[in-house]
């Protein structure tokens, strides 16, 4: 059996502990009583064994700074930094322990208190803070990315060994870029009218990486959208939900693009907001949760929260019309961990499949473990990731299914990937691209 990590204990109040209003709260911290049903559903303690590497461990590290007995250490910081916050641990805990919240006020006090190594710290500044606050800026970067490509410069850089002479894992970053759309989703303040009697009324978020990665994705969401009754607003000004920024513990610069998203949305007085991206969906909906100290934005980040609503949740309560165009596909859903643990959807995607006629759908093992995306964590933390992924890819390989169906970019590009070096034919697809499909192919409406 493995031993669980120790760490050296101090007497109470040696360290300064955690401060200011973004610091995790005694309520939540004190909830958990460390019964140990978290171990079983977190992802690093599976792969590990280690008990710092699990939900349990990690609180533990998080009283013992609140409490001044722990410093923040780099050994530290590296059990909270392996988190991959896909927030099963939640759904399993029995006391209700929101650790979603905890480990974002904790990864907040690291950056406010934690000096990490330089070459971190600009690329932090550069994603986090000039990068994903700006759609343009973004755009200008995808582009670049595309004409690196396509120019052979790839090619060039990595028969040359040129990457391997740079400083850093250049030649990792190099292999996780991940492929572009050819064209690129842009919200600029369209109206895509509703088929047929309008039931609703809607805005739709873009959102940031998925606009570059995943724009027909997108662009089938809005058909589908359409094709159900509903007018949808891509409003001008959106931009980054902010979710990768909360997860890394950039506050300040989530709320920043929050406010930009709730003021755009707001700006139609919609009957809902609509997310075709898990990871930007939970965020959204805890929106309230960022401006808690904020008397000016709460209220309106909490209607922002209350319209919120993933694309698959919302068609099948507005009563989705299914299609009479068949797929013969066999298809395995594979449920992205802020869809089923943040938001605790799970049957919506599948009855969307289940309305396409002539698709078979047979379950995975292990749907809802986490597939090592994580946002930026395929980057940051390389070895778990792929682990998890090979796992993933194993498990979706194992049903003999033709295409595994998710509803998030990341895990999208994530099994790709995985996949691929499993050696494995199955394709990733969207729900909602396969339930557009569906319409395309039918003869009448």
């Amino acid at each position: 059996m493995t031993q669980p990590q120790q760490h050296p204990i101090a007497p109470a109040g040696t360290f300064p502990g955690f401060s200011g209003p973004d610091a995790p709260r005694d309520e939540d911290l004190y909830k958990c009583v460390h019964c140990g049903f978290c171990l079983n559903a977190c992802p690093t303690y599976l792969e590990t064994g280690l008990e710092m590497e699990s939900p349990r461990g990690r609180i533990a590290l998080m009283k013992g700074v609140a409490e001044g007995r722990l410093a923040m250490t780099e050994s530290v910081v590296g059990h909270w930094d392996l988190c991959l916050q896909c927030r099963a641990c939640e759904v399993a805990c029995p006391s209700g322990v929101p650790y979603g919240r905890l480990m974002e006020a904790t990864r907040a006090q690291v950056e406010q208190e934690f000096k990490r190594p330089l070459r971190e710290r600009i690329g932090r500044s550069i994603g986090y803070k000039q990068v994903l606050t700006s759609p343009v800026r973004l755009r200008w970067i995808g582009r670049a990315a595309k004409l690196y490509r396509k120019s052979g410069a790839q090619t060039l850089a990595r028969k040359s060994g040129l990457l391997g002479l740079l400083p850093g894992d250049q030649e990792y970053l190099d292999e996780s870029l991940p492929p572009l759309s050819d064209e690129f989703f842009v919200a600029d303040g369209q109206v895509i009218t509703a088929e047929g009697r309008p039931r609703a009324k809607v805005a739709m978020l873009a959102g940031c990486v998925m606009t570059l990665t995943h724009a027909p994705a997108l662009e089938a969401a809005v058909r589908v959208l359409s094709r159900n009754g509903v007018e949808v607003h891509l409003t001008a000004d959106q931009g980054c939900c902010g979710a990768l920024n909360a997860h890394a513990g950039e506050l300040e610069s989530a709320r920043m693009m929050a406010r930009q998203n709730i003021d755009s949305f707001l700006s139609i007085d919609p009957d809902a907001v609509i997310v075709a991206s898990a990871g930007c969906g939970s965020t959204m909906k805890e929106y309230s949760e960022l401006f808690h100290d904020d008397e000016t934005y709460l209220e309106k980040a909490e209607r922002v929260s209350s319209l919120t609503k993933d694309i698959h949740e919302f068609l099948v309560e507005l009563g989705l019309q299914a299609p009479t165009g068949a797929l013969d596909y066999t298809v395995t859903y594979q449920d992205a961990c802020h869809l089923i643990n943040a938001q605790r959807i799970s049957s919506a995607p599948r009855q969307v499949l289940d309305a396409i006629p002539g698709l078979k759908r047979v379950e995975m093992p292990e749907a809802g473990v986490c597939c090592g995306s994580a946002g930026t964590y395929s980057i940051t933390q390389k070895e778990m990731s792929q682990r998890l992924g090979n796992r993933k890819a194993s498990n979706i390989a194992s049903t003999g299914a033709q295409i595994v169906a998710t509803g998030n970019p990341g895990c999208a590009l994530q099994m790709a990937s995985a996949l691929k070096r499993v050696g494995s034919e199955s394709r990733v697809r969207y729900v909602v691209e396969l339930l557009d499909e569906a319409y395309s192919k039918e003869t009448s409406r």
